[in-house]
């Protein structure tokens, strides 16, 4: 399970940057804010995968 939400907090990071680029290149300053939004939230999915797998490890 961990690996599948690793995946999509990856794809998540990706669109973001793909997202705040083309802000970037259009002078969109809305986009690049939500591709901005994004990238934290792929940030902040991959410190919860972190966190599981280290109780894990406690766990076992």
């Amino acid at each position: 399970m961990s690996m599948k939400n690793r995946a999509k907090a990856t794809a998540k990071n990706i669109e973001g940057k793909v997202q705040e680029a083309v802000g970037d290149l259009t002078g969109d300053p809305q986009t690049q804010a939500e591709g901005k939004e994004k990238q934290a939230e792929a940030k902040v999915r991959h410190t919860v995968e972190d966190v599981k797998d280290q109780a894990r490890e406690l766990i076992e």
